[in-house]
C-alpha cells in the first residue's frame, strides 16, 4: 500500500509517505516555503495544505498522485466542538471545522488528480500515538500523547501490540498541560505554540517558588486523567516581553516546568500500572520538553522511553500514514531514522555552488580541515545528506562549533538573534558518550537532558546549561560517517570527542533545508565556512 500522511489543521503542516509498510520519505512545509511553523495556529489558515512538502514526498519515490491506495488526514473534523457543544470554543472554531471537512478538496485541488474519496480522517491523539508506538523499535509499550489539543481531547493514553494501539484514557477538553504550558508562554512574551522551548530553558535560572501554587491547579486525577484550572499569571509576575525578564519571570517558568514534570510522572505510573509494559513511546509538543523526558526516564516506572523525534503536529502526517497502513492490512515498521527529508548528491551540489557563483574547494580530508577550523575557535555551516524530519538538527544541517570555551553559546545566540540565556545542545560519539554525560544513552534524536560529569565540565563548558545538564546527541559513526569522522578528528586534535551541535538558521527562520538556504545564511551571518557535501566554501 502507498499511504500519504498529510497534517495541516493547527500548526507545523506536514506530508510523510510510506510505502508498503516503510517510511521512505517526511518533511514540513517550513522547509519549502521558509515560514516558520509553515502557517500560523489560526482557524482560518487550516485550509494551507503542505502541498510542496507532498508532492516532493511523492516525487521521491517516484510516485504519482494516481499511485497513491490513501491519504490520511491528521484530524478527525467529526470528533470537533461542536458550536453548541459543551465544550467551550471561540467565534471563529467552526471555521477551522469547515475546513477541515473540506480538506479532500483542498488537498484535490493542491494535488490535480487526487480522488477526495481516498482521503481518510484519523483522529488528531491517535495520529500521535501511532507515530510513537508504530514508529518505535518496540514490539508491545504503553504510549502516551499530551499536546495543546486535538478535536476534543489534549491527552491519550493506551497501549500498543504488534500494530493496534487500545485506547485506555482521553483527558477531554479544556483541561491540557500544552495549553497551561502555552499560556504561560504567551504571559513571558514569547509566541505560543512555538517557543515553549525557551520556558524549558528559563527553568533552569529559577527557583520553584510557586510549586504548591501549581499543585492546586495542575494535578493528576488518580483515574488516568488530569485537571488544570485557571492560573492567574498576571498575579504572580507581570507580562513580559520575552526580553526584559526578570527574577521572578524565571522563578515561574521553574515552577511550570516543576509540576508539568510532576504530573507527567503520575500519569506514567497509573499507565504502567495498567499495562504492565515495561516500555513507553511518547509523542505530541509536550514530548518535546526534553527535561520532563529526562526525568521519566530516570524516575518513572518504565525500563525504557522512546521519543518521537517529530513529536510536534508535523509527526501527525507520520502517524496517520502509519495508522491507515496497518487499518489497510500492511506491516509497519520502526521509524529507522529521522534523516528522512530532502538530499542531493554531490555533483548536483556542485551544479548549486557553480550556479551560485561560489568558491570552494573540494578536500581531500574534508573533516580533518572542519575540524582544524572548528578547534581556531570559529562556527562552521554542516549540510551533508538528507534533512531531519522535526526541530531537531541531527548533524544534517547544523552549525557546528567548539564546545570547549563557555563563551560559545553566547557567540551562537547572537549568530542566531537568540535569547541569551538559551543553551547549546552537543553532539559526541556514541561509544564516548558515558565517559562524559550520564542518562538516557544513546540518545540519537536530542530528546533527552543529561548531567555533565564533573570532571567534563570544563572541558566542555560551553554546552553545558545553568543547571548542569546538556541535551545530548550521540552519534554513530557507521550511521552518519561523515560526521562521525568530523568528531574523530576533532577528538584527535582537542581530546574532546564532542561538538556544539545547533540548528542550522537563524532567528524566526526554519532550518535551512536546500542549499540556496545554507549559502543565504552563509552570506548572512558570520560563519567562517560552509562544509556541503564534500565541498567547503570558505566565508
Amino acid at each position: 500500500m502507498k499511504v500519504l500522511g498529510i497534517n495541516a489543521v493547527f500548526h507545523d503542516p506536514a506530508a510523510a509517505l510510506v510505502v508498503d509498510g516503510e517510511v521512505v520519505a517526511a518533511s514540513e512545509e517550513e522547509r519549502f516555503n521558509r515560514r516558520k511553523h509553515g502557517h500560523e495556529n489560526v482557524p482560518f489558515a487550516a485550509w494551507e495544505v503542505p502541498e510542496r512538502a507532498a508532492r516532493w514526498c511523492l516525487a521521491s519515490a517516484g510516485l504519482g498522485v494516481g499511485d497513491l491506495d490513501a491519504v490520511a488526514y491528521s484530524y478527525d473534523p467529526a470528533l470537533a466542538p461542536q458550536v453548541n457543544g459543551s465544550v467551550a470554543v471561540d467565534d471563529w472554531e467552526p471555521l477551522r471545522t469547515l475546513y477541515a471537512q473540506r480538506a479532500p478538496l483542498f488537498l484535490r485541488t493542491a494535488l490535480p488528480g487526487l480522488e477526495p474519496g481516498r482521503v481518510r480522517f484519523v483522529e488528531h491523539h491517535l495520529a500521535h500515538a501511532a507515530s510513537a508506538a508504530l514508529a518505535s523499535p518496540f514490539d508491545s509499550c504503553a504510549v502516551m500523547t499530551l499536546d495543546g489539543r486535538g478535536e476534543r481531547t489534549s491527552y491519550l493514553a493506551g497501549v500498543a501490540r504488534g500494530d493496534g494501539i487500545e485506547v485506555l484514557h482521553r483527558q477531554p477538553l479544556p483541561h491540557s498541560l500544552g495549553l497551561f504550558y502555552e499560556e504561560l508562554t504567551g504571559h513571558l512574551g514569547f509566541r505560543r505554540s512555538s517557543d515553549e522551548y525557551k520556558v524549558m530553558a528559563m527553568g533552569a535560572f529559577g527557583e520553584p517558588r510557586f510549586l504548591d501554587l501549581m499543585r492546586r491547579r495542575v494535578y493528576a486525577d488518580g483515574s488516568g486523567g488530569f485537571a488544570t484550572e485557571p492560573v492567574d499569571w498576571g498575579s504572580l509576575a507581570p507580562p513580559a516581553d520575552g526580553e526584559r525578564l526578570d527574577g521572578v519571570h524565571f522563578d515561574l517558568a521553574a515552577s511550570a516546568q516543576r509540576r508539568l514534570e510532576e504530573v507527567v510522572l503520575e500519569l506514567a505510573r497509573w499507565l504502567h500500572a495498567r499495562t504492565g509494559e515495561r516500555r513507553i513511546a511518547l509523542a505530541g509538543g509536550v514530548a518535546l520538553n526534553c527535561v520532563a523526558n529526562a526525568r521519566l526516564a530516570g524516575e518513572g516506572p518504565f525500563d525504557e522511553v522512546w521519543v518521537q523525534p517529530a513529536s510536534g503536529d508535523s509527526g501527525t502526517a507520520l502517524g496517520a500514514a502509519m495508522h491507515v497502513a496497518a487499518a489497510l492490512g500492511d506491516a509497519v515498521r520502526p521509524m529507522r531514522t529521522a534523516a528522512l527529508g530532502r538530499g542531493w548528491s554531490d555533483e548536483e551540489l556542485r551544479e548549486w555552488l557553480d550556479r551560485a557563483g561560489a568558491e570552494y574547494e573540494e578536500p581531500g580530508d574534508l573533516e580533518g580541515t572542519v575540524a582544524e577550523i572548528l578547534a581556531g575557535g570559529t562556527v562552521v555551516g554542516w549540510f551533508q545528506g538528507r534533512s531531519e524530519y522535526g526541530p531537531r538538527a541531527l548533524c544534517r544541517r547544523s552549525l557546528l562549533a567548539d564546545p570547549r570555551a563557555a563563551e560559545m553559546q553566547e557567540t551562537l545566540n547572537a549568530i542566531k538573534g537568540r535569547e541569551s540565556f538559551r543553551p547549546v545542545a552537543p553532539v559526541v560519539l556514541e561509544d564516548r558518550a558515558a565517559e562524559i554525560f550520564e542518562g538516557v544513552i544513546p540518545s540519537p534524536y536530542m530528546l533527552f537532558t543529561h548531567r555533565v560529569k564533573p570532571q567534563w565540565r570544563d572541558r566542555v563548558a560551553g554546552v553545558v546549561h545553568r543547571d548542569g545538564t546538556a541535551r545530548i546527541q550521540t552519534l554513530r559513526p557507521e550511521e552518519e560517517p561523515r560526521a562521525g569522522r568530523l568528531l574523530q578528528r576533532f577528538a584527535d586534535l582537542t581530546g574532546v570527542p564532542v561538538l556544539v551541535n545547533t540548528s542550522f538558521n537563524t532567528a524566526g527562520r526554519p532550518i535551512v533545508d536546500d542549499p540556496r538556504d545554507a549559502l543565504e545564511v552563509l552570506g548572512s551571518a558570520p560563519l567562517a565556512a560552509l562544509a556541503i557535501g564534500p565541498f567547503l566554501v570558505r566565508r
